[in-house]
């Protein structure tokens, strides 16, 4: 598509892109730890505009203040840049959670397939059960040997050379 065209847009679907890495979870993860690091450096950044702010604020005194004012006044600020570190902190830990989360569902559908055709083979072969030969009973030899037509000794006189129980 060419760019000397005003009434459309460059790209055809401007989310094209993130459809992708939403289906795929590994480009899922890499996109949220781009931000994760991004938002990890403005933390680093606020804490430091927070540190000085307080002792900007606090050691700015008006003539006439008693002890304590300055640092009265500096409050709202400070309680300001606490509440956005706080919110910045819960929007890190949300995106690593979403990243665990999002593996944990490609993982569950995987899973989900798996079983479903296991199931299924299942299924198939209950209902059309492949027919097995019966598998003879060996016998034992050595009764055989010693008395043909019974079982075995009918007493314990009977028994031979072999011992009794």
């Amino acid at each position: 598509m060419s760019t000397n065209k005003p009434d459309k847009p460059f790209f055809e679907d401007p989310h094209a892109a993130l459809r992708e890495i939403a289906q795929n979870p590994a480009a899922y993860a890499h996109y949220l730890a781009d931000f994760h690091r991004v938002l990890l450096d403005m933390a680093v950044n606020l804490e430091i505009l927070q540190r000085e702010t307080r002792l900007h604020c606090r050691t700015t005194r008006v003539e006439g203040d008693k002890w304590g004012q300055a640092m009265l006044r500096s409050l709202p600020v400070e309680r300001s840049l606490t509440a956005i570190l706080k919110d910045l902190k819960s929007i890190t830990s949300g995106l690593e959670k979403s990243a665990h989360k999002r593996h944990a569902h490609e993982e569950k559908v995987k899973k989900v397939a798996n079983e479903r055709q296991e199931r299924a083979k299942l299924k198939a072969s209950k209902s059309n059960p492949s027919i097995q030969a019966a598998q003879e009973n060996p016998r034992r030899e050595d009764v055989q040997g010693q008395n043909a037509g019974y079982d075995g000794p009918a007493s314990i006189y009977d028994l031979g050379r072999r011992e009794s129980a």
